[in-house]
């Protein structure tokens, strides 16, 4: 896993114009929790040595985090900040970098520099398929009504996992990156979502014009760079669409940067910049109810011991 991660301690905010900069050099930080859930800790403590990268939450306040050590999955209630690890993960050299999970209970998961893509059993935490790509680096995952959508940071493509009206996984195939694509020398492709429209996927490309978003299409693999006038995500990772309101976690920045899109996800404006001092580089973010939940993932704990503390932390939506 080093040379997959080393590479972020080199994308650092003074490699572009900051999305801080265009908003005067100041950022918000997130407002104390409104509602009566107050009592849900809004820090909880991850297992030790853990090293956690992906967050999911489904249709129950349960976290779901993924493990770049070994694979493990570790499940967290929201509600009481407690969990257990409830998939074992293959070992080392078989991590679990993005992950999601669909409404029946599975999680779909990237491999990493193993190139694989998994799903995983959330309920009994048995391995249900196990899919080789052949990639260098199967980074981030965002589920549509037929396809899981996989990234490979180093390669310009895009897998695509079928999915039956069922939700059933199918098939593998590979779709390459075209259009205004730019492959850089290093770590490229990171998060992706969809359009508000559901049309096309949105995914980061840290490398093109100082870090940004190309809008593809999943017919072609067409991309297009989303119009997001002077802001720039050079350590964009993990990102969140709700309805229109975009959430792209830069994570050496320790900050969240909010865009409001257009409908086609042609175009972005920048609203606000989410920060919290409790931010220990995290790299994804999810959401339950008004708030949104990230793990800190420590990039700058290098190597990471098996008593490294990791945590996850939760701030206010937008």
């Amino acid at each position: 896993m080093a040379r997959s991660f080393a590479r972020r301690a080199l994308l650092t905010g003074g490699a572009a114009l900051t999305s801080a900069a265009l908003l005067g050099g100041t950022a918000r930080a997130a407002a104390p929790h409104p509602s009566a859930g107050a009592a849900w800790p809004r820090r909880f403590p991850l297992p030790d040595g853990f090293q956690p990268e992906g967050i999911t939450i489904g249709a129950a306040p349960y976290a779901y985090f993924g493990s770049l050590a070994d694979g493990d999955i570790y499940r967290a209630s929201l509600a009481t900040g407690r969990g257990q690890v409830i998939a074992e993960g293959p070992g080392p050299g078989h991590a679990a970098v993005g992950l999601r999970i669909d409404r029946r209970g599975r999680l779909f998961v990237s491999g990493g520099d193993n190139g694989e893509i998994r799903v995983v059993d959330a309920r009994t935490g048995e391995t249900e398929q196990v899919y080789a790509t052949g990639g260098a680096f199967v980074n981030d995952v965002i589920l549509t009504p037929d396809a899981a959508w996989f990234t490979d940071s180093f390669t310009a493509v895009l897998y695509r996992l079928a999915l039956d009206r069922h939700g059933r996984p199918g098939d593998v195939t590979a779709v390459p990156l075209t259009g205004d694509w730019e492959q850089g020398p290093d770590f490229t492709a990171n998060g992706i979502e969809r359009t508000p429209d559901g049309s096309a996927l949105l995914v980061v490309n840290a490398y093109a014009d100082g870090g940004g978003l190309m809008r593809v299409d999943p017919r072609t693999g067409a991309a297009r760079a989303v119009d997001l006038g002077p802001a720039r995500l050079p350590n964009g990772d993990g990102l969140l669409l709700l309805g229109r309101t975009l959430y792209a976690v830069q994570q050496w920045q320790n900050a969240i940067d909010v865009f409001h899109l257009d409908a086609a996800g042609t175009r972005g404006t920048l609203i606000t910049r989410i920060t919290d001092p409790r931010f220990r580089i995290p790299t994804t973010v999810a959401a339950w109810g008004d708030r949104l939940y990230l793990p800190n993932a420590r990039f700058d704990v290098d190597p990471p011991q098996p008593d490294t503390e990791y945590d996850a932390v939760a701030v206010d939506r937008v």
